[in-house]
């Protein structure tokens, strides 16, 4: 190891595919991403915003959730299928796409990013129920992701085990709402959101804390 060799920062971004907000700020993040390209790593670690739901939503969260839907819309202009508020029986699971994101991470890095932005147009735009693993695959398959090295990884233990260390991490770091961006160099952390911002209004601390 070079210990001459300069530290790279690291940017943690800490969402879920199927939070609203982080679709909303989904094309601020691809900015970040090409703002920061070869000046320092960036991070897409899974929050867990409900994972493991069991029941259906009734509906009180349904109504709560278009809320939530038609605010990012009207403050992101991102575009939103509400058909699915239709589909009474729809179990609110987070883990699923979560677990699908941690997968494509880990056996294709670099298509991260696509991932995430994919998993999360195919929910809200293009109404896919993405807590099914058939639709999962089929999104890593579009991403160029082989299919069956998808399942493969997809379906094991191992995956499991990381993503639910995704959601440790979330709260360890003490990632109170999503998105979240933390600017990490060596032990020194900089909050740069907590919630979703415009890039206009990020991007000023931002190359700050680049160029520092």
């Amino acid at each position: 190891m070079d210990e001459s060799a300069p530290r790279q920062k690291q940017i943690l971004y800490f969402g879920d595919p199927m939070c609203s907000w982080c679709w909303g700020f989904a094309p601020v993040l691809e900015q970040i991403s090409r703002l920061c390209a070869g000046r320092a790593k960036l991070h897409l670690i899974m929050g867990g915003l409900r994972p493991g739901s069991v029941v259906p939503w009734d509906e009180g969260l349904r109504s709560s959730i278009r809320h939530h839907w038609q605010s990012v819309s009207d403050a992101s202009g991102q575009p939103f299928d509400f058909a699915r508020f239709d589909d009474q029986q729809f179990i609110y699971d987070t883990e699923p796409a979560c677990r699908a994101l941690v997968s494509v991470r880990n056996v294709e890095p670099n298509k991260s990013l696509a991932m995430f932005e994919a998993l999360q147009r195919s929910f809200y735009a293009e109404d896919l129920d993405i807590t099914q693993t058939n639709v999962l695959s089929e999104i890593a398959e579009s991403v160029g992701v082989d299919k069956s090295v998808f399942l493969n990884l997809f379906n094991h233990h191992d995956t499991q085990s990381l993503t639910n260390g995704d959601f440790v991490r979330t709260r360890n770091f003490g990632v109170q709402g999503f998105p979240s961006i933390l600017c990490q160099d060596g032990e020194t952390i900089l909050v740069l959101t907590s919630g979703y911002q415009s890039y206009s209004a990020l991007v000023p601390q931002l190359e700050e804390w680049l160029n520092a």
